[in-house]
């Protein structure tokens, strides 16, 4: 979600994934050298995933679509896709400024044959609508000191 996130590599390969049950279908094209992300918004804090964004263009739902269910925190901007069989949430997407503005942000965990044990994170503080600090290398912790 920033300089060391998917949306401005060069260095992009083809990944598939999707929900447990198989009724969503997704394909990105991500750079998973680079840290991926962690937040501690309260969205992500309860799903627990560990997410890479990347730009619009880059990502196509394969099938299931009409499977797909969404949800928002009040009238955010920012989205989350679920599949409605199983409840998985694969992807999400959005737009914030202070990021570079529109993306999707994909469940790492969804993608077929990546192992997130191999994976470098990055934290974000969402929680606190502290995006402008950046990432860091440790998580943030959920109440401020």
């Amino acid at each position: 979600m920033s300089e060391t996130s998917s949306l401005f590599s060069r260095n992009l390969k083809k990944y598939v994934g999707g929900c447990h049950c198989g009724a969503v279908r997704f394909e990105a094209e991500l750079d998973l050298s680079e840290p991926l992300n962690r937040c501690n918004c309260t969205i992500c804090t309860k799903m627990g995933g560990t997410t890479t964004q990347v730009p619009p263009k880059t990502f196509r739902v394969i099938s299931g679509a009409e499977n797909l269910g969404e949800y928002r925190v009040g009238d955010s901007a920012n989205f989350r896709k679920f599949c409605k069989r199983c409840g998985v949430q694969c992807f999400g997407g959005g737009n914030v400024e202070v990021l570079g503005g529109e993306f999707v942000s994909i469940n790492v965990g969804c993608l077929d044959g990546v192992d997130l044990a191999l994976a470098r994170i990055q934290y974000w503080d969402g929680r606190n609508d502290n995006w402008q600090a950046g990432p860091g290398a440790q998580p943030w912790p959920l109440q401020r000191a």
